[in-house]
């Protein structure tokens, strides 16, 4: 069982950053999951923001927002990130990290197996 925790989500305006971290705790080591984030926007579909694999070799982001956010890990830590940069109103969802076993598409929600309770981003015009 692993329980992941958000942070870092807040009030931003636009053309800001934030970081936001995931930590993981339980009965296993964040390097046996390849890990994601997701957001979801109100009124809207969960969707996929960016994925890490394993040990970092494959990173993947959504189109909406290559260019301004970064993925990244620290397996020492157990911990994830999500450095978002030059956010924009769009942006604005509570964001979800996600842990995934397999090595099944990173960009799909239903392919993860440990979900946050999620962390509110809110950008300003």
């Amino acid at each position: 069982q692993v329980q992941l925790v958000e942070s870092g989500g807040g009030l931003v305006q636009a053309g800001g950053s934030l970081r936001l971290s995931c930590a993981a705790s339980g009965r296993t080591f964040i390097s046996d999951y390849a890990m994601g984030w997701f957001r979801q926007a109100p009124g809207k579909e969960r969707e996929f923001v960016a994925a890490i694999s394993w040990y970092s070799t494959s990173i993947y982001y959504a189109d909406s927002v290559k260019g301004r956010f970064t993925i990244s890990r620290d397996n020492a830590k157990n911990t994830v990130y999500l450095q978002m940069n030059s956010l924009k109103p769009e942006d604005t969802a509570d964001y979800y990290c996600a842990a995934r076993r397999s090595v099944s598409s990173a960009y799909e929600a239903l392919n993860y197996d440990y979900w946050g309770q999620g962390t509110q981003v809110t950008v300003s015009s």
